[in-house]
C-alpha cells in the first residue's frame, strides 16, 4: 500500500525546503526526497573537506523582501554574521575594484582607453539599437561596445560558454538592469571623496550590486538549510535522502498523483500526494511524467550550464581581503575565485585558507570529464598565472562538481518555457513549479524561496491565489533591487504589487 502524503516534494533545496518548511507549519503530511544521499541544500548546500568548509558558488544572504529576511533569522536565530562585502575584477593583469572605483579605472585602463570608452558610451546612447535582442545588444545599448568588450564579454562567455550574440537579452535585462554607468560612476567619485549619501538616500534607490556588506551563516549556507531540515522533521515532515523521482502519473478522477522513487540502492518505494512541487529541472520532471506530456519536446530544448570548483588549502592565513573576484582573462579557464575565509572565518581552520577556483562548463564535455587531478593541476597553474598565490603554496585540494547550475537563457528559452507552462498547468493544477531549476528561472536564493513560499500558501489557500510566474519577473528584485537586513525590514511585503493586487 503507498504512503500517502499530502504533498509531496521533489528536491531539498533552498525551494523545496522553504515549501516544506511552510507547510509543516500547519500539517505534518510532508514528504520531500532529495537526489543527494548526504547533502540538503542544493547548489546552496556547503560541503566538507576534512577541516575545511566551503560554499558551491557563493551565496549571500540579501533581501529586499521582509518575509524572506525574517525566515532566515526564524530558521537560524543565533549564526547569521554581517560580512563586509569585497570583489575585484581581473583583466589584463590588473585589478579592478568591483563595484566600480572611478579613478582606479582610469589608471588601470590608461587614459586613451578610457577616453575610448566614454566616447563609445555615448555613441551607444546616442544611437541605441532597436529592439535589444542578444545580450550583446543590451549591455552595448547600456554602457557602450568597449565597455561591453572589456568588463562583460569574456566573463559572460566563459560563464555560459556560448557567444554573448546567442544569450537572449532576457538575462541582461534580469541580472543587471538598473545598474546604471552614470550611477556607478557617481557612487565611485563618491566613495573616493568618502562623501556618504546613503543615509539621504530611500531605501529603494540602492542598487544591489553596489551593497557593501550582506549576511552569511558562520558555517556555510548549508547550515541553514541543514537546521531547515531539522525543524521540517521535528514538525513531523519527512525527508528522503538518497532518492531519486522514477515515474509521477495523475489520476485526473480521483485528483491523486502516484509517485515512484527509486533509492541509491535501487530499491523502489511508493507514495500517493494531493499536490506536487517540484523543483527538480523540467526536463528531468517531464521524462518521468506518464504519459509523458506533449510539451516534452520543448522541455528537451531547454539547455543547463555546469559548474565544477576546484578548492585549493592553502596553510597561509588571510591570502586578500576580497570574498570573491571575477577573472575576465580569456588566457586562463577559470571564471571566478571565492575566497572563504573571507565570507566566514569558521570556514577554514585557524591559520589557514581555502580558495574556490570556480570552472564553467557543459556536463560531458572535456573539462567535466577531466580527472580531479588534472582540474587540480590546472587550478593549480591558473592560481598561480592569476598571482593570487603561488602554485608550491597549495597543500591540498578537492574537487566538487555540479550539474545544472545554471538555466541557460538562449534565444528560444522563453518560448520554450511558455509552451510548458500552458500544457502542465492546463493539464495538472496541483503540480506546483519552483526554484530555479523547477521554473528554468536564473533567480537568486531568496526568489526560489520566494516561489517556493507562494506555492505553500497556494496549497493552503486550496487555489492558486498568487502567480508563482511573477515572482522576480521585474528586474529590480534581482541586481538592481535594495538588500541587507536593515532596508529590508522597512519593505511592507514580500509579494510585488501585481503579485497582491492579482490575490486581492
Amino acid at each position: 500500500m503507498p504512503a500517502h502524503v499530502e504533498v509531496f516534494i521533489i528536491g531539498a533545496g533552498p525551494a523545496g525546503l522553504t515549501a516544506a518548511y511552510c507547510l509543516t507549519k500547519q500539517t505534518s503530511s510532508v514528504a520531500v526526497i532529495e537526489k543527494d544521499p548526504d547533502y540538503v541544500g542544493g547548489i546552496s548546500r556547503t560541503v566538507r573537506h576534512k577541516d575545511f568548509l566551503f560554499d558551491v558558488g557563493g551565496h549571500r544572504f540579501f533581501s529586499k523582501a521582509k518575509e524572506i529576511v525574517e525566515l532566515w533569522h526564524e530558521i537560524l536565530p543565533d549564526d547569521l554574521i554581517d560580512r563586509p562585502r569585497l570583489s575585484r575584477i581581473y583583466y589584463r593583469g590588473k585589478f579592478y575594484s568591483y563595484p566600480l572605483n572611478a579613478f582606479e579605472a582610469l589608471i588601470n585602463l590608461g587614459m586613451v582607453r578610457s577616453a575610448a570608452c566614454m566616447l563609445s558610451y555615448a555613441w551607444a546612447k546616442a544611437f541605441p539599437i532597436e529592439d535589444p535582442r542578444s545580450f550583446h545588444d543590451w549591455v552595448r545599448n547600456q554602457f557602450g561596445e568597449r565597455l561591453f568588450s572589456i568588463f562583460f564579454k569574456t566573463y559572460t562567455e566563459k560563464v555560459w560558454g556560448l557567444s554573448c550574440d546567442e544569450i537572449s537579452a532576457d538575462w541582461a535585462a534580469q541580472r543587471i538592469k538598473g545598474l546604471d554607468l552614470g550611477v556607478a560612476v557617481g557612487n565611485a567619485l563618491r566613495r573616493a571623496l568618502n562623501v556618504r549619501t546613503a543615509a539621504r538616500k530611500p531605501a529603494g534607490s540602492i542598487v544591489k550590486t553596489l551593497i557593501e556588506s550582506f549576511e552569511y551563516p558562520r558555517k556555510g549556507p548549508g547550515m541553514m538549510w541543514e537546521a531547515a531540515a531539522r525543524k521540517i522533521r521535528q514538525r513531523g515532515g519527512n525527508i528522503l535522502m538518497g532518492r531519486e523521482l522514477a515515474s509521477l502519473a495523475y489520476d485526473p478522477h480521483r485528483k491523486i498523483w502516484c509517485v515512484e522513487v527509486s533509492t541509491i540502492e535501487g530499491a523502489h518505494e511508493s507514495f500517493t500526494a494531493n499536490h506536487i512541487i517540484s523543483s527538480a529541472p523540467i526536463p528531468e520532471l517531464m521524462q518521468k511524467i506518464t504519459p509523458r506530456p506533449i510539451s516534452y519536446l520543448h522541455a528537451r530544448e531547454l539547455r543547463y550550464r555546469d559548474f565544477m570548483t576546484v578548492a585549493l588549502m592553502v596553510d597561509k592565513p588571510a591570502l586578500f581581503a576580497d570574498n570573491w573576484i571575477y577573472i575576465h582573462d580569456p588566457a586562463v579557464k577559470v571564471g571566478r575565485v571565492q575566497n572563504f575565509s573571507s565570507w566566514s572565518p569558521e570556514m577554514v581552520p585557524p591559520g589557514k585558507s581555502c580558495l574556490g577556483l570556480e570552472y564553467f562548463c557543459f556536463e560531458g564535455d572535456a573539462l567535466w570529464n577531466s580527472s580531479d587531478r588534472e582540474l587540480i593541476a590546472l587550478a593549480k597553474s591558473e592560481i598561480g598565472r592569476v598571482g593570487l598565490i603561488r602554485p608550491e603554496d597549495v597543500a591540498d585540494a578537492c574537487v566538487v562538481r555540479q550539474p545544472k547550475a545554471y538555466p541557460v537563457y538562449d534565444d528560444g528559452y522563453r518560448q520554450n518555457v511558455a509552451m510548458i507552462r500552458l500544457d502542465l498547468e492546463g493539464s495538472y493544477p496541483t503540480l506546483h513549479l519552483v526554484g530555479r531549476n523547477g521554473m528554468h528561472k536564473y533567480n537568486n536564493q531568496d526568489h526560489a524561496m520566494m516561489t517556493a513560499m507562494l506555492a505553500a500558501r497556494n496549497i493552503l489557500a486550496g487555489q492558486r491565489i498568487y502567480n508563482l510566474w511573477d515572482v522576480n519577473e521585474d528586474a529590480e528584485y534581482h541586481e538592481a533591487g535594495v538588500s541587507g537586513v536593515q532596508q529590508a525590514l522597512r519593505s511592507e511585503r514580500l509579494v510585488p504589487q501585481k503579485i497582491r493586487q492579482a490575490a486581492s
